[in-house]
């Protein structure tokens, strides 16, 4: 806390926001003193909140998420207004992260000749259309000629990443929410500046807030000094503004663009288990090598591109130069809270809606809006397997309580329920009927799906998906299911608290 503390102190914009906000009211109540009446300050500002509140209902926002602010106007008639116009999702706000120089969608038509989204058409056309929609709405096309490799825990992933650092010749990306120095990251550093030494291109993009109270700051001019190309993403200034809510919660490493990495895992002691926080800390993540990797690499590349503004060679001097024959398809893709298209909640949604028997997902954090819950209401009450696992042990016990709020309206739709006894479950992922499945960074809760940048990959027909069901039936099995009677040993009180916090729900 010291050091974020002391990053606030030192930004001589900390009170930035409080100032643009006290600006607004003094130019309400100027209005006021001029006319003569000061009673018309308060009225001004009332009558902006009115306003915004009919703006709302007209918005194509999320419904849970407009009913929240509303209720916070409503309740602050008087500032409430005014708090949603630098604090919620405006355009003005949305607009303060663009960058002129955006990118559009990689092009792959340079290194592909017959697409693999059409080839998985024509073999699973059930699958066909969750794989145009990731296609046409990100530009990530699917792939075969991939080899995939699923990971149940952190410390199996890190052993990877560090063989496959060590063969690096051209290129290392990483891209991650958290990095913390300690026996990870410093064991990947010292790797990072070996490689810098034999003339490896090695890039880190990571989240200032995310890596706020774990790296020293200006922790990337330290980088540098190294050799390695570091940037933030979205630089932590401490005003009212919603655009630091969009937060970088990606996590990918590529290597010389052949092999790559994603899921759940940051480069951080407890994804490891080296450091003990929540008790166990159950992680996921997956390898791709081979054509797959081409997404990956596009998608850094992008981020790239829009943090720095550099301009980016011919995505074709960066695509894989291996092809591995495997079974079933990988499509990486990534989510961006910049537009319009929920594609992380949209994929989850097809995966739900079009399953036959069963349907198994993990999340650490369980806070869903109407379409979600009605998705797996529907299908839990078709006959559908629907069971979801959560952690036993809690890192936000906030969140946490807004998680367990949601348990019991779905176990009385039939959803069955399990909290991970053996610690904190940080796994995401979602599997079902044996052919489809999901593993990223993308949580089933506000944030995810309408405030962060993630990335997940999809698999079809792919031994991943029969690695990822029997990981959730091995978890399920030391987990604790949650029945009637654990339902009726809440505390009331608690129940209340719990559907009050609901209301505020998208804000948390």
């Amino acid at each position: 806390m010291r050091r974020t503390w002391g990053r606030i102190i030192s930004d001589r914009r900390v009170v930035g926001g409080f100032l643009l906000i006290l600006q607004l009211v003094i130019v309400m109540y100027g209005v006021g003193w001029m006319s003569g009446r000061w009673y018309w300050g308060p009225r001004l500002l009332t009558v902006l909140s009115l306003v915004i509140v009919i703006w709302l209902v007209r918005k194509y926002d999320n419904p849970t998420y407009k009913i929240t602010w509303i209720i916070i106007i409503l309740l602050l008639p008087l500032f409430g207004g005014l708090f949603y116009l630098f604090w919620g999702n405006t355009p003005f706000n949305r607009a303060r992260t663009r960058h002129k120089y955006e990118p559009g969608a990689p092009d792959f038509t340079i290194y592909r000749r017959t697409p693999a989204t059409e080839r998985l058409a024509r073999a699973y056309p059930r699958h066909a259309p969750r794989a145009h929609y990731i296609e046409a709405l990100v530009g990530m096309p699917a792939w075969d000629n991939t080899e995939a490799r699923y990971f149940r825990v952190g410390e199996e992933m890190f052993a990877s990443m560090c063989e496959e650092l060590w063969l690096a010749k051209r290129f290392i990306f990483l891209e991650y929410f958290i990095i913390e120095e300690g026996v990870m990251w410093d064991t990947i550093l010292d790797i990072l500046q070996v490689k810098v030494r034999e003339g490896v291109d090695v890039r880190v993009i990571y989240d200032d807030v995310g890596s706020i109270a774990t790296l020293p700051k200006h922790y990337d001019r330290y980088l540098a000094t190294l050799g390695i190309r570091a940037v933030r993403f979205n630089r932590f200034v401490p005003t009212l503004n919603t655009y630091l809510n969009y937060r970088n919660h990606r996590k990918m490493m590529i290597i010389d663009g052949n092999v790559s990495y994603m899921g759940g895992i940051n480069l951080a002691d407890e994804y490891i288990n080296q450091k003990v926080r929540f008790g166990h800390w159950k992680d996921t993540g997956i390898m791709l090598r081979g054509e797959g990797t081409a997404n990956m690499t596009a998608l850094f590349l992008q981020m790239w591109q829009y943090v720095t503004g550099e301009p980016v060679p011919p995505l074709n001097a960066y695509l894989p130069s291996v092809k591995l024959p495997a079974e079933g398809y990988v499509q990486p893709f990534a989510d961006s809270p910049l537009d319009d298209l929920n594609v992380g909640e949209s994929s989850y949604l097809q995966i739900i809606s079009t399953a036959r028997e069963y349907v198994y997902i993990t999340t650490p954090y369980l806070v869903l809006d109407n379409e979600m819950i009605t998705a797996l209401t529907i299908a839990a009450q078709s006959g559908i397997d629907v069971r979801i696992l959560t952690p036993g042990i809690p890192d936000k016990k906030l969140v946490y309580l807004i998680t367990r709020s949601y348990y019991q309206q779905l176990h009385r739709a039939g959803v069955k329920i399990y909290e991970y006894r053996p610690g904190f479950l940080h796994a995401k992922s979602i599997v079902s009927d044996d052919d489809a499945a999901i593993v990223g960074t993308i949580n089933m809760d506000f944030r995810s799906f309408f405030l962060h940048f993630e990335c997940a990959t999809c698999f079809y027909n792919s031994p991943v998906v029969g690695a990822v069901k029997q990981d959730i039936l091995d978890m399920i099995s030391v987990s604790r299911q949650i029945d009637d009677a654990w339902l009726h040993k809440v505390p009331w009180l608690r129940s209340i608290a719990a559907s009050v916090l609901r209301l505020f729900a998208p804000l948390l």
